[in-house]
């Protein structure tokens, strides 16, 4: 059976239904599942873990936050006490503390592979700006830095491939997409996706900060997104790389297909 930690996340709510349509076992975890599955409660680790063979660990809130490479470190050790032999990290790009996360994973003795990625094309369609793209207009603390976004159901497919095949053991797959984008770049492929006219507004960081206060975010999620947007959208993700190639044996998909499925779907009409 495998484990999916963070099953009804972007990305493990698509592995689970890959790993279900192959008729493969498989346990979603969270908070609500059951059993349940916290991270800040260590007492429900061994019960989620419980007859697992391999599992696909997502942490929340992000592995770029203090004390999620111990917390790493726990759950692999914990793992390899109930018999868990394999597992799959989906890690952060160019992120401190996600690749001291990665690390502690690689000295436990479990059987490991890294998924590592930076920003999600599907955040544009899920949660995070889909109300920001529905109203016409994205602001953001980014100016012409360029990302080379990923797609999540690339993620998906390498995390099932590590999961169920050999030859992925020991592998950090780092994973974008086949070209880079502004976000302004983005955003305008969305529009023409929808045939709507978006607007891409780049904010100064403290004025996206006082727009998130406006609109209740807590403090420690604007905090983290402070961290993402000034330091590791600083350029140090703005290449290209192979990981989907390698893991997968194909090209990755291109944000612009993404954004064509994504508008037939009617999830951007106004």
């Amino acid at each position: 059976m495998t484990l999916v930690i963070g099953g009804t996340g972007k990305t493990g709510r698509r592995i689970v239904t890959r790993l279900r349509e192959r008729g493969l076992p498989v346990r979603s975890a969270s908070r609500s599942s059951e059993p349940p599955f916290d991270w800040n409660d260590q007492a429900t680790w061994g019960p989620a873990l419980r007859g697992a063979s391999s599992a696909y660990v997502s942490f929340y809130p992000d592995l770029a936050v203090p004390g999620a490479p111990e917390a790493i470190a726990a759950l692999a050790d914990e793992a390899l006490s109930a018999g868990v032999k394999r597992l799959v990290l989906l890690s952060g790009r160019g992120e401190e503390e996600a690749e001291r996360a990665e690390r502690a994973l690689q000295a436990s003795g479990v059987d490991w592979t890294i998924v590592r990625c930076s920003w999600f094309a599907q955040n544009f369609s899920e949660d995070y700006l889909l109300e920001s793209v529905l109203a016409g207009e994205v602001a953001l603390p980014v100016a012409d830095m360029p990302e080379p976004f990923v797609d999540v159901d690339d993620i998906a497919d390498v995390a099932v491939a590590a999961l169920t095949e050999d030859g992925h053991s020991g592998q950090l797959y780092e994973l974008t997409g086949p070209r880079l984008l502004t976000f302004a770049e983005a955003v305008a492929e969305v529009g023409r996706a929808t045939g709507r006219d978006l607007r891409f507004i780049s904010l100064a960081i403290d004025d996206y900060e006082a727009e998130l206060a406006a609109h209740g975010v807590p403090g420690d999620v604007a905090g983290l997104l402070r961290y993402l947007f000034t330091e590791v959208l600083d350029g140090r993700n703005a290449k290209l790389t192979d990981g989907v190639q390698r893991a997968l044996g194909r090209e990755p998909r291109d944000f612009a297909d993404y954004a064509r499925d994504v508008a037939a779907a009617g999830v951007w009409d106004a």
